[in-house]
């Protein structure tokens, strides 16, 4: 007979990489755009608010759907929702090369950006079901790197396909790849309570019961509990900032800098390099030498991300190697309270007096934060038309140093609410 703690690491280690990887795909089926966004201008005429609205499809289902659709995976579980979302996304994006119109474009977009909605709430209350609280932020830390590897990994993925195929390919395989995830994620991703494994230093359903029954909030109630509005607002300008680098980067590297289209789409991961450091680094600073000041250390974060991008933007024609240093701090700083602020600290509300509504917090915070990634496409791509590329560097520093104030007020909101968050509840 397997010892308990044996069977309860192994799976630990077996749900954290199979969410990892499953997650870490999605990106797979994002980053293309962004790199062949030059292709279909050249080969179609689109202008830069039309290629804005690419952006848009795909980013405005994201955001909506989260706040939306989040309490499915508290409902229906999360291995089945997860693997349905990979399934669903994976089909969406397989024919894409198959067009050549922006109209289907865009609604192939916007299907995989509604099926993608709630993979990130659900594969955060997967892995955070293995783990005790102690652990929560160091865990997600790790866990959250998904996301910058997934991008390095598609976004080489695409300028490969791009330059031995065409970027006609570039959607191809990556959808192949979510759909086997998404099979994976249906055979292997079950919670401790399918397999009746109790989690120590994490209270048991029995206990959670004693605190009494909970209904389920809906959204307003969620954006009624403190720290949530400050957390959702502060999350919302960081990922503004992070998805203009995404969509927007390799064609300012291309365009303004003169990197080839190839060395554009390599160089842009550098940013995404830095928030692999920075989701790790942060989330161990945090458990390790700041405990009870969780989002004090992303605030300081998001306020280096500031100085970094308006050095990288300022320094931009001084050369490779100081492209590279400031656009990989900005990575480190901007990307690094990612899962602390969108993962953890939602988790953390959304679990607390055996609410069981970690998913739909979760989808709410993403979700209110992914909302200005899909006006970001055709407003940043006015601008640059309008007023070239220093226009979006002002947009960008501007969000960044308003994000940083935010935080700074949600942590002095964290500081003051009672020790035990479990005594927080709905109205």
């Amino acid at each position: 007979m397997i010892p308990r703690t044996t069977q309860l690491q192994k799976r630990q280690i077996l749900s954290f990489c199979v969410a990892w990887v499953a997650y870490a795909s999605t990106y797979f089926l994002r980053k293309p755009i962004g790199v062949i966004k030059s292709d279909l201008q050249y080969h179609f005429l689109f202008s830069d608010t039309e290629l804005g609205f690419l952006d848009t499809a795909l980013l405005l289902p994201y955001a909506t759907m989260q706040m939306i659709l989040g309490p499915l995976g508290d409902k229906f579980g999360t291995r089945l929702t997860f693997s349905i979302c990979l399934l669903l996304s994976g089909l969406s994006m397989i024919s894409f090369g198959q067009f050549n119109s922006l109209y289907m474009f865009c609604l192939l977009l916007f299907f995989n950006g509604t099926a993608q909605a709630i993979t990130w709430p659900s594969a955060v209350k997967a892995v955070g079901s293995w783990y005790p609280p102690q652990s929560r932020n160091s865990i997600m830390g790790m866990f959250g790197t998904n996301a910058f590897v997934g991008g390095i990994v598609g976004t080489a993925i695409a300028v490969y396909l791009q330059h031995c195929c065409s970027w006609k390919s570039v959607y191809f395989l990556p959808s192949c790849i979510v759909i086997v995830m998404g099979i994976i994620v249906g055979l292997l991703l079950y919670s401790p309570e399918e397999l009746s494994i109790a989690i120590p230093g994490k209270p048991s359903a029995e206990t959670e019961v004693l605190l009494g029954p909970q209904e389920k909030p809906n959204w307003l109630d969620l954006w009624k509990i403190p720290v949530v509005p400050e957390i959702a607002l502060t999350v919302f300008c960081l990922k503004v900032v992070r998805y203009c680098m995404y969509m927007w980067l390799p064609m300012y590297l291309s365009n303004s800098l003169i990197y080839s289209t190839s060395e554009a789409g390599m160089f842009s991961t550098i940013f995404e390099i830095g928030g692999v450091l920075g989701s790790v680094g942060i989330g161990f600073i945090v458990d390790n030498y700041f405990k009870g000041q969780t989002i004090a250390v992303p605030a300081f974060s998001a306020l280096a991300s500031t100085a970094a991008i308006a050095a990288f933007f300022v320094t931009g024609n001084w050369g490779p190697m100081f492209n590279v240093v400031f656009l990989a701090l900005a990575g480190v700083f901007n990307c690094g309270p990612d899962t602390i602020l969108g993962a953890a600290v939602p988790m953390e509300v959304g679990e607390a007096n055996g609410r069981g509504a970690g998913t739909a917090v979760i989808g709410l915070v993403n979700g209110f934060g992914s909302v200005g990634t899909f006006l970001e496409g055709p407003i940043l791509g006015y601008v640059i038309e309008k007023y070239r590329w220093d226009g979006m560097a002002v947009i960008l520093i501007v969000l960044s140093a308003l994000g940083t104030i935010i935080c700074f007020r949600a942590s002095r909101v964290h500081n003051r609410r009672p020790k035990n968050i479990a005594s927080v509840t709905i109205p």
